[in-house]
């Protein structure tokens, strides 16, 4: 099993800078690839960003949110910059022991919990 735990969240007015974290623990050895999902209510669960244990990544926020990967600590960050409005969104890291990045949700083995992130106009 493995345990992600999100942190890094909060309430921040548009333009600003956020940088999420997920610090990864039990059997992360079975893990290769790492992704930020975000759901705002009332919609689906969209894939943000993705990379792998090698550093290759993918993101669908182009220009704005930048995924890294620190495979030491475990860990794997989103730095989210000139936030919008609508990316008010719960965000879930995920990690998956596929051997290839993945960008559905229901290829993800596990998740965290979700922490918040609001921005206001």
């Amino acid at each position: 099993q493995v345990q992600l735990v999100e942190s890094g969240g909060g309430l921040v007015q548009a333009g600003d800078s956020l940088r999420l974290s997920c610090a990864a623990s039990g059997r992360t050895s079975s893990v290769y690839a790492m992704g930020w999902f975000r759901q705002a209510p009332g919609k689906e669960r969209e894939f943000v960003a993705g990379i792998s244990r090698s550093g290759g990544s993918t993101d669908s926020v182009k220009g704005r949110f930048t995924i890294s990967r620190d495979n030491v600590k475990n860990t794997v960050y989103l730095q989210m910059n000139s936030l919008k409005p609508e990316d008010t969104a719960v965000y879930y890291c995920a990690a998956a022991s596929r051997w290839y990045l993945p960008q559905s949700s229901r290829e993800y083995d596990y998740w965290g919990q979700g922490t918040q992130v609001t921005v206001s106009s």
